[in-house]
């Protein structure tokens, strides 16, 4: 069996137990970022992750674990790294438009390089801090790069009225999710299963302000 047969293998187990239904197209574009990622983190060191079978487990199953919890047609992913979750949720879900963004150079290059070569016309890339960026998405996903605080007053702009703010995390205290200011709102925080991963996993479900009531009584809807 092939290196590409076993990571197919190990990817199509993992989205079964997940479960996360993909057409084969979708799997085997999955695999091709796998591989471009392998390839470039060589000399840019784009991830700490150096296994490609881990590499399925840790950045596409752990990624599209919190898909089902993905809101709206559009969602931006901050702090994306070299576009997790991003891109595999960009991959699975083709009819959303995709932002991805991050500050570093080098994470940048590849980013728009994945997107070329995979031929993703749902993504763009944005080089720049969070607090910079402008725009107004359904959905925002974030990595645990801050307390949820600092996340929402950095990127809090960005969530659409009515959108859902999801926080990937290991673990959450009470602490840090009594802390989230208003107008944002927890909802939910829903444990993560990821298939072949022995860690902890959630994501925080976090409301944003609530769309504004016109004149007619209706909501206006991002």
């Amino acid at each position: 069996m092939s290196p590409r047969d076993l990571l197919h293998q190990r990817l199509v187990a993992g989205l079964a137990a997940l479960p996360c239904d993909l057409a084969e197209a979708a799997i085997e574009r999955l695999l091709d970022y796998l591989e471009l990622l392998a390839r470039w983190n060589g000399t840019y060191n784009l991830s700490a992750v150096r296994d490609s079978l881990d590499m399925v487990t840790r950045h596409l199953l752990d990624s599209l674990a919190v898909a089902p919890c993905v809101v709206g047609t559009t969602l931006a992913d901050l702090g994306t790294g070299p576009g997790l979750p991003g891109i595999p949720l960009a991959i699975a879900a083709p009819q959303r438009a995709v932002t991805l963004v991050d500050s570093n150079g080098k994470k940048t290059r590849f980013l728009r390089a994945a997107v070329r070569e995979l031929k993703l016309d749902n993504v763009q890339v944005v080089e720049g801090r969070v607090e910079n960026v402008s725009g107004s998405f359904d959905c925002v996903t974030a990595r645990a790069f801050a307390s949820l605080a600092d996340m929402l007053a950095w990127g809090g702009h960005l969530l659409a009225p009515g959108g859902h703010w999801l926080a990937l995390k290991g673990r959450v205290t009470a602490e840090e999710l009594a802390a989230v200011p208003a107008p944002f709102r927890v909802l939910e925080v829903r444990p993560l299963q990821v298939p072949g991963l022995d860690a902890e996993r959630c994501v925080v479900i976090i409301a944003g302000p609530d769309p504004v009531v016109g004149a007619s009584g209706t909501r206006n809807q991002p």
